[in-house]
């Protein structure tokens, strides 16, 4: 295991508190867009919370009043009109690692989505495991505005599971804009609060979810995202596998002795 408090990224701002690492994309002044070099290492330091033993919960958080506004137009799409097949590849494989990483961490993620979440944006949010928005969070999956597929980085993928395939359809196809009522009223987002609050109860949320049975709530992940592909019978014995692992942890113990004490339990991780 690792600590990761200490990370220092060159491309977005990190900081560990109390057991949530908090992420925020660091252009504000250009509605903090990403590039090459900040896909890259999100996608490494999100491979590496696999192994943090320091953090429990990650919370992406906007910055300046907008979450992310997708790909760079002149760092990465200038770049990708001049790329061979094999480049190009290379680049939509690496994006597509970002994203697989989000799902493989085994750290709960809480996309807190103030004003733009467009493109890589929107699939951050997509990617993440609940998502909270102001009511001026505008979302959208604009790639077929610059000419390109919505199947980018897992979308036709993930998208429809969330708020179903006829709505995904529509804002894949027409790269429009999902206001933040739509989001909430389709399920994509959880919740909209004002933006004063929102990084507040985006942490609420997380330190909740970090005072529970934390080594379950990793499982509880790994599910999600892993019954996707299997069928009902091998999902119920997945389920049965998982939580068989979940009575062997101490946690268990300790919230049927606080049962029994007519107390709270206090959950320590393992």
């Amino acid at each position: 295991m690792t600590s990761m408090a200490g990370l220092k990224p060159k491309h977005f701002l990190w900081e560990v508190e109390g057991r949530i690492a908090k992420v925020r994309l660091d252009r504000p002044e250009r509605k903090n867009p990403l590039t090459f070099n900040s896909y890259a290492e999100l996608r490494d330091t999100f491979r590496d919370l696999v192994y943090a033993d320091d953090v429990d919960a990650v919370v992406f958080l906007s910055n300046g009043g907008n979450f992310c506004s997708g790909g760079d137009v002149h760092d990465i799409i200038g770049p990708l009109v001049k790329m061979d097949m094999k480049q190009l590849l290379a680049f939509t494989r690496m994006t597509g690692d970002f994203v697989k990483a989000m799902l493989n961490c085994g750290k709960p993620i809480i996309a807190a989505v103030d004003g733009v979440a467009v493109g890589a944006g929107a699939i951050i949010a997509m990617s993440s495991d609940i998502r909270i928005a102001t009511p001026e969070a505008k979302t959208a999956f604009l790639f077929t505005r610059v000419g390109l597929a919505g199947c980018d980085m897992g979308a036709c993928a993930i998208l429809p599971r969330i708020i179903g395939q006829g709505r995904a359809a529509e804002l894949l196809y027409t790269g429009r804009t999902m206001t933040a009522t739509e989001g909430e009223r389709w399920g994509f987002y959880n919740r909209l609060v004002a933006a004063d609050v929102l990084e507040a109860d985006a942490l609420d949320m997380a330190a909740r979810i970090v005072s529970g049975p934390t080594f379950a709530h990793g499982i509880t992940k790994t599910q999600l995202n892993q019954e996707w592909s299997m069928g009902l019978e091998q999902a119920i014995e997945a389920e049965a596998q998982a939580q068989a692992i979940c009575m062997q942890t101490r946690d268990f113990e300790r919230a049927y002795r606080a049962f029994v004490a007519k107390e709270k339990p206090v959950f320590e991780g393992n």
